[in-house]
């Protein structure tokens, strides 16, 4: 069986306000949960006007508040924003309030732009030693040695899973030197995606700091989801999402944009072949080209988990797209 997640945002639509984001992700979760999704991610951003998630540990909080069982947790924290300290005291609080449903996932790029990085007192050559930083979080989340100087409190002996996040071969080469799981950022920079699993896999080896180590990896996929009734329908509501990052290459990023029937009118074909090629993993469609689609990527990559997200700017046909993947994950897993 493969267990089936999903990765919110918190988009923020355009005609709407972080407010109504925050809403929806809070309904998109309870709803996830009723349909079997194992884990709840939200990711940091700043300065996005378009992603209300920037303050991630509290949308978090929030999120594991509303709901009963589903894993919570981040898809990603970026390490370099914060101290390991800060981090373990953060997740090591939430795993506290909600024991055995929390998820720490971390990833090495800002997730902003340098003037944010600036804002958030934060240095960016920080990113140089993410290794380090991963092992000292790590440490803090441990049992701790006797005489230990500074701990994490809450989080110390919380043991919360640490996830690496990634879309290049480093952070493939590090999960698999810390013998951590892998989330791989498919659903927008795929372009390594089939040598960073290759490595990940052969050069894997059991963690030497973690208190129960994994002895084989774990690989997670992120696939981006857009499924309605129609082949036509699914293919609108993917729209937003390319123009979305349409608008975030042209550096005029804001709230996601609703659904446009030609996409040729708002962005030139170069632009739209850009956002194709970056946003290339995708199931979209009816529920049968949706279990196609997914049944080819699961037989390519042989995923451990999939991880499902998509930008959908009516909330009530983005809950209805991640019903119909529940759906389909439920069929593949049903015929083994």
């Amino acid at each position: 069986m493969i267990p089936y997640s999903l990765l919110d945002l918190s988009p923020i639509p355009e005609g709407g306000t972080a407010a109504d984001a925050l809403r929806n992700t809070v309904d998109l979760a309870r709803a996830a949960e009723d349909l079997g999704y194992n884990r709840y991610w939200l990711a940091e951003h700043h300065n996005s006007t378009g992603i209300a998630s920037a303050a991630t540990a509290v949308v978090i909080c929030h999120v594991a508040n509303h709901t009963r069982k589903i894993r919570v947790g981040s898809g990603g924290i970026m390490l370099p924003n914060h101290s390991p300290l800060q981090v373990a005291e953060a997740f090591g609080t939430l795993e506290t309030l909600f024991p055995g449903r929390i998820d720490l996932g971390l990833g090495r790029a800002p997730g902003t732009d340098q003037l944010t990085v600036r804002a958030l007192r934060r240095n960016p050559a920080q990113a140089e030693h993410f290794p380090d930083d991963v092992i000292e979080l790590m440490g803090f989340l441990g049992d701790g040695a006797p005489g230990q100087p500074v701990r994490a409190v809450p989080g110390q002996g919380t043991h919360v899973p640490v996830w690496m996040l990634g879309s290049s071969l480093f952070g493939a080469q590090l999960a698999a030197y810390l013998g951590l799981p892998y989330a791989f950022a498919s659903h927008f920079a795929p372009d390594d995606l089939d040598e960073a699993i290759e490595l990940y896999r052969h050069r894997f080896r059991p963690s030497q700091i973690a208190a129960n180590p994994m002895q084989k990896p774990r690989f997670m996929l992120a696939v981006n989801l857009f499924a309605a009734a129609t082949d036509a329908e699914a293919h609108r509501l993917r729209s937003s999402m390319l123009l979305n990052f349409v608008n975030l290459r042209r550096g005029t990023p804001g709230p996601l944009p609703a659904p446009v029937d030609d996409l040729t009118a708002h962005a030139s074909a170069q632009e739209l072949a850009q956002a194709e090629r970056a946003l290339r993993v995708v199931a979209v469609g009816t529920p049968a080209s949706v279990e196609v689609q997914l049944r080819r990527y699961i037989a390519a990559y042989r995923p451990d988990e999939i991880i499902l997200t998509g930008h959908i700017h009516d909330p009530e046909a983005r809950k209805r797209s991640f019903a119909i993947g529940a759906e389909v994950m439920g069929r593949i897993n049903a015929a083994g």
